[in-house]
């Protein structure tokens, strides 16, 4: 398993991704989020795309961490710990001060084991 540095995987390659990560999903383009990215990363089992992380930028500051994400056939071997850790060397290297991550109550102590403390913030469904 290897994890590639802003790989652009395939619409397809994403698209079959969210199915097996996170059930029904809506087909996207992908390469519109891609090229507004600070990085994204690829984790890869051979050719198979099985871990992926996204992170946003405001072109400043701040970067953002979105869609972390492991297929459950390669679930409980540290890709995603290995996606996040990674994605927060590079949000460093690239000029981010700060890196946010919202997540629901259930994901809490893996992101606070990738060192992210508590914060306070909103949020707003449009």
């Amino acid at each position: 398993m290897i994890i590639k540095i802003d790989p652009f995987p395939s619409d397809d390659e994403l698209n079959s991704l969210w199915v097996e990560a996170w059930g029904a999903h809506e087909a996207r383009d992908f390469g519109k989020v891609l090229a507004r990215s600070l990085t994204h990363l690829g984790a890869y089992e051979g050719p198979r795309l099985v871990g992926f992380v996204n992170v946003a930028t405001d072109g400043g500051l701040h970067a953002f961490i979105l869609d972390t994400c492991v297929t459950p056939d390669m679930r409980g071997k540290g890709i995603a710990t290995m996606l996040v850790e990674e994605a927060i060397h590079v949000a460093r290297d690239r000029g981010a001060t700060w890196l946010h991550v919202d997540f629901e109550p259930h994901l809490a102590s893996f992101y606070r084991g990738c060192g992210f403390r508590s914060t306070e913030a909103g949020l707003i469904q449009l």
